[in-house]
């Protein structure tokens, strides 16, 4: 096992710089959201929404049900603040990221899969996707809170990937809105197969997910990129 070097206080964030200041009491309770919040996604994901009783996050985090309260009022403010912390936050991220990226329209759209399948699938946030599209009938003041909060920002990101592709005369024309659907869906069904296999192995797949999100990637690709211009005579003939 390797050792690194504690992080130097510029490298640290600010939060985390002024906690290391507090006495051990005020420590524990800035941790407190958070760690309700991990206790919270383990058993939504676990359990579902539904069978999931407030005591039991309260438990889990070590805290009483009355402290959970002062953070988080309700199951449903809990799980709002689960998704926006562990999704919402992401697609801000990556969008930040799209804007600043500096490669070809091929590489970015390959980079945000995989990101998307390092933080939505590999992730134990990805569970909430299940969860969400599983219970959302039941809930759905959650289900407008999860559209606006993940469905409408994510669409936004790949938006903002193909129609960079376009306008750089990389991608093809295309109708946008269809092709991020063609795009989410095999990735959406990842998800579901790999958070499915958690609590019911038999349904996994012999595939490395990993692997399937290259070819997703090569096949969009494929029909999203320009051919290369075929050299004309002109540039045929010798110097």
């Amino acid at each position: 096992m390797s050792l690194s070097a504690p992080p130097s206080a510029a490298s640290q964030p600010a939060a985390e710089r002024a906690a290391e200041g507090m006495p051990a009491r005020q420590r524990r309770k800035a941790a407190r959201p958070q760690e309700l919040l991990d206790a919270a996604l383990a058993l939504f994901v676990e359990k579902g929404f539904a069978a999931t009783r407030t005591e039991e996050v309260a438990e889990r985090a070590g805290v009483s049900k009355g402290t959970l309260y002062l953070y988080y009022p309700s199951k449903e403010d809990l799980l709002k603040a689960v998704i926006a912390q562990n999704i919402s936050r992401e697609i801000a991220e990556s969008m930040d990221r799209v804007l600043r990226f500096e490669g070809s329209s091929a590489e970015l759209l390959r980079l945000m899969l995989r990101e998307w399948w390092a933080n939505a699938g590999e992730a134990s946030c990805g569970g909430i996707c299940r969860l969400m599209m599983s219970e959302a009938g039941n809930f759905p003041e959650l289900a407008s809170f999860y559209e606006a909060e993940v469905i409408q920002p994510a669409r936004s990101l790949w938006r903002a990937v193909l129609e960079r592709g376009m306008a750089r005369g990389e991608f093809r024309p295309m109708p946008v809105e269809s092709t991020i659907a063609a795009l989410m869906a095999p990735m959406l069904f990842l998800v579901m197969q790999r958070h499915t296999a958690t609590s019911c192995p038999q349904l996994g797949s012999p595939v490395d997910p990993a692997e399937v999100v290259e070819r997703v990637a090569e096949l969009m690709l494929d029909g999203l990129c320009r051919p290369a211009a075929a050299p004309s005579d002109a540039d045929r003939r010798p110097a």
